[in-house]
């Protein structure tokens, strides 16, 4: 593993037993070749979860775990992964398996490409053509993004798809938040910087279960929304500074 890796990979985890070994693994060989590292974030898991992590750590030299003392969720454990990732560029996916490691490429070398406007900051997945989720929950997920792109005016079909890569330094710019992780590509543009998106695949859920419910996610969105908005209300940018 090296200790100058040019990408990170985070993933958070919580209750993913069975899913997290193997889907490393696809992460392990999607990268092959690149000087990368990944980092699983369990966020006190209450099954094997951290246990399945640390044992895989003899098999894959490129893994690091980390382990939340307290439950704080998905964004707190994205959070926490880029605060310890060693890689300029962090690349995200959810610790369920339904974003196909395959497509990390995809929006990693899109955002390090050499053509890249530099203010490019975020690359993010768009799930819209071939998600794999009940009738029901994309509905719900087309209703909550439609809003919240109309509102927030960010160009995000899919906000929630997991699977991101983007520039460490400017993430760490950002306002945290709960939640924070469904709003990055409107907090890229509040701060002045670029997001561009691509397709990319989805999968059934095979292990475990959703930890979010419709109703609850859809409440999150609206009332951080409105977080959101005020945010961009008071945001002030100097497009950058120079020394005289």
């Amino acid at each position: 593993m090296s200790q100058n890796p040019d990408i990170s990979v985070v993933v958070p985890a919580y209750n993913e037993a069975g899913n997290v070994v193997p889907l490393a693994r696809e992460i392990a060989a999607a990268l092959d070749g690149r000087n990368y590292e990944m980092i699983f974030v369990d966020d006190c898991s209450k099954d094997t979860t951290r246990q399945e992590l640390i044992d895989a750590k003899a098999e894959l030299p490129a893994l690091r775990v980390l382990a939340h003392r307290h439950n704080a969720g998905q964004s707190r454990s994205v959070r926490t992964g880029v605060m310890f990732a060693r890689g300029t560029v962090v690349a995200t996916l959810d610790g369920d398996g339904q974003n196909p490691p395959e497509n990390l490429p995809t929006v990693i070398d899109a955002l390090m490409r050499e053509d890249a406007p530099e203010d490019l900051a975020l690359v993010g997945g768009d799930r819209s053509a071939n998600r794999q989720d009940s009738a029901w929950k994309k509905f719900a997920s087309r209703f909550g993004n439609g809003i919240r792109k109309r509102m927030l005016n960010d160009d995000c079909n899919d906000t929630g798809c997991g699977l991101k890569a983007f520039k460490r330094d400017v993430y760490l710019l950002l306002p945290f938040f709960d939640h924070q992780h469904r709003f990055l590509p409107a907090l890229m543009n509040r701060e002045g910087f670029k997001c561009e998106f691509r397709p990319v695949t989805h999968r059934h859920r095979t292990i475990g279960a959703s930890k979010y419910t419709n109703f609850g996610r859809l409440f999150a969105s609206l009332t951080d929304m409105m977080g959101m908005m005020w945010l961009n209300s008071r945001a002030r940018n100097s497009r950058g500074a120079d020394e005289v």
